[in-house]
Protein backbone atom coordinates (compact mmCIF):
# COMPACT_ATOMS: atom_id res chain seq x y z
CA UNK A 1 0.00 0.00 0.00
CA UNK A 2 1.34 3.33 -0.73
CA UNK A 3 1.48 6.09 1.85
CA UNK A 4 4.08 8.60 0.44
CA UNK A 5 1.39 11.63 -0.68
CA UNK A 6 3.80 11.98 -4.03
CA UNK A 7 3.84 8.87 -4.95
CA UNK A 8 -0.13 8.19 -4.51
CA UNK A 9 -0.43 11.43 -6.56
CA UNK A 10 2.33 9.55 -9.66
CA UNK A 11 -0.32 6.75 -9.09
CA UNK A 12 -3.79 8.70 -9.35
CA UNK A 13 -2.14 10.57 -12.19
CA UNK A 14 -0.79 6.98 -14.29
CA UNK A 15 -3.94 5.11 -13.21
CA UNK A 16 -6.17 7.54 -15.05
CA UNK A 17 -4.33 7.62 -17.79
CA UNK A 18 -4.26 4.38 -18.33
CA UNK A 19 -8.00 3.60 -18.00
CA UNK A 20 -8.27 7.42 -20.38
CA UNK A 21 -6.40 5.06 -23.06
CA UNK A 22 -8.11 2.19 -22.88
CA UNK A 23 -11.61 4.26 -23.06
CA UNK A 24 -9.96 6.01 -26.63
CA UNK A 25 -9.27 2.02 -27.90
CA UNK A 26 -5.44 1.33 -27.20
CA UNK A 27 -4.98 -2.29 -26.46
CA UNK A 28 -3.73 -3.35 -23.00
CA UNK A 29 -0.59 -4.11 -24.64
CA UNK A 30 -0.21 -0.17 -25.35
CA UNK A 31 -1.37 0.64 -22.02
CA UNK A 32 1.60 -1.35 -20.76
CA UNK A 33 4.19 0.00 -22.82
CA UNK A 34 3.35 3.46 -21.67
CA UNK A 35 3.02 2.54 -17.93
CA UNK A 36 6.73 1.33 -18.87
CA UNK A 37 7.83 4.34 -20.58
CA UNK A 38 6.04 6.27 -17.82
CA UNK A 39 8.05 4.30 -15.11
CA UNK A 40 11.44 5.03 -16.56
CA UNK A 41 11.22 8.61 -16.75
CA UNK A 42 10.09 8.59 -12.70
CA UNK A 43 13.28 6.47 -12.29
CA UNK A 44 15.32 8.79 -14.45
CA UNK A 45 14.11 12.00 -12.80
CA UNK A 46 15.16 11.20 -9.22
CA UNK A 47 11.44 13.04 -8.12
CA UNK A 48 11.17 10.22 -5.57
CA UNK A 49 13.00 7.48 -4.40
CA UNK A 50 13.87 4.20 -5.94
CA UNK A 51 12.14 2.07 -3.53
CA UNK A 52 9.01 4.30 -3.80
CA UNK A 53 8.84 3.73 -7.42
CA UNK A 54 9.36 0.16 -7.20
CA UNK A 55 6.11 -0.20 -4.83
CA UNK A 56 4.45 2.34 -7.49
CA UNK A 57 5.21 0.05 -9.99
CA UNK A 58 4.25 -3.15 -8.08
CA UNK A 59 0.52 -1.00 -7.35
CA UNK A 60 -0.06 0.26 -10.96
CA UNK A 61 0.57 -3.51 -12.70
CA UNK A 62 -1.62 -4.52 -10.11
CA UNK A 63 -4.18 -2.54 -11.25
CA UNK A 64 -3.26 -3.16 -14.94
CA UNK A 65 -3.89 -6.82 -14.16
CA UNK A 66 -7.18 -6.19 -12.71
CA UNK A 67 -9.71 -6.96 -15.31
CA UNK A 68 -12.55 -5.28 -13.71
CA UNK A 69 -10.58 -1.34 -14.24
CA UNK A 70 -10.62 -1.97 -18.19
CA UNK A 71 -14.20 -3.16 -18.48
CA UNK A 72 -16.10 -1.91 -20.82
CA UNK A 73 -19.35 -0.29 -19.80
CA UNK A 74 -22.70 -2.38 -20.03
CA UNK A 75 -24.70 0.47 -22.14
CA UNK A 76 -28.94 0.12 -21.45
CA UNK A 77 -30.05 0.64 -24.84
CA UNK A 78 -32.98 3.54 -25.53
CA UNK A 79 -36.24 3.65 -25.03
CA UNK A 80 -38.43 5.18 -27.36
CA UNK A 81 -41.55 5.83 -26.20
CA UNK A 82 -44.84 6.62 -28.06
CA UNK A 83 -46.80 9.01 -26.70
CA UNK A 84 -49.31 9.40 -29.38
Amino acid sequence: MLQDPQTIRYYQRLTDAMVDLWNRGRSLEEVRVYTDGYLACLRHSNTIEPYLIHRLEEEVFSFLRDPSNFALPAFQPEVDYDYR
